[in-house]
């Protein structure tokens, strides 16, 4: 899955808002309501560079998955950054959106 494929799939969520935040924050925002639940960077160097929210137990996992680290500023929140989503598999990208977008409506997922 590439930055498109993944900007159509957040877009597609019900509900889900898309809004391009320019200078200075260079943001694609994803949210439901006033919740964020997914962006991209979208100015150089860190262009389409992903961020997402995870859960405690999951931002300790993926921390340590190269190509992911803590998101800047919102790190400490549970938000981490995906270097580049090409990297990864669609589906383990799709997952981890989905759970970010539950918790923005406000229902929690099973944990697994």
């Amino acid at each position: 899955m590439n930055a498109a494929q993944l900007k159509r799939y957040c877009r597609a969520l019900p509900g889900a808002v898309e809004t391009l935040y320019g200078e200075p924050e260079n943001w694609l925002v994803y949210s439901f309501g006033k919740k964020k639940f997914a962006y991209f960077k979208t100015s150089e160097p860190e262009r389409w560079r992903f961020s997402v929210r995870v859960s405690p137990d999951r931002f300790v996992e993926l921390t340590d998955v190269p190509g992911v680290k803590p998101a800047r500023y919102r790190g400490r929140f549970g938000w981490i950054t995906i270097v580049d989503v090409a990297a990864f598999p669609g589906s383990y990208l799709e997952e981890l959106v989905q759970a970010s977008y539950e918790r923005a409506r406000g229902r929690r997922q099973p944990v697994s």
